[in-house]
């Protein structure tokens, strides 16, 4: 196997995409759509414009990915203060349910990412991993 990091992290990134994507489709879920239930998870009645942010997805793939959400009844968008250009997102009670098994299937991902690992070696790597990210983000 090639040694060098853009392929070794690509394959891990790829990877990890695959297992998560196999088990969220079965929830009915398309790609984009468990990352923005994580962040509604934290987030809960942001604004589009933060979730587009966030999930580093484009603001018109937001509307899309949002709008077949709100219609398979996982969110719902409201306006505040009459401003119809912000739209404020919320999960709903179905909604909150299948982010808990999103975020199931995310741990399970992890611990097989991990597995082997020590806590140290866990800690360690995520440590790594975000300090290349700050490095890159320049």
């Amino acid at each position: 196997m090639n040694k060098e990091l853009h392929y070794i992290l690509r394959l891990c990134h790829t990877l990890c995409n695959k297992k998560i994507l196999l088990q969220t489709s079965t929830l009915g879920l398309s790609p984009g759509q468990p990352k923005i239930l994580e962040f509604l998870e934290y987030h809960n009645g942001c604004e589009q414009k933060e979730i587009a942010k966030a999930c580093e997805i484009e603001p018109a793939t937001v509307t899309n990915l949002l709008a077949r959400m709100e219609k398979a009844h996982l969110i719902e968008r409201k306006q505040l203060n009459g401003n119809r250009r912000s739209l404020h997102v919320s999960l709903t009670n179905e909604g909150e349910i299948v982010t808990k098994q999103v975020l199931k299937i995310f741990e399970e991902v992890r611990k097989k990412a991990f597995e082997g690992f020590t806590v140290e070696q866990q800690e360690g790597t995520l440590r790594l991993l975000t300090k290349m990210f700050d490095n890159l983000s320049d």
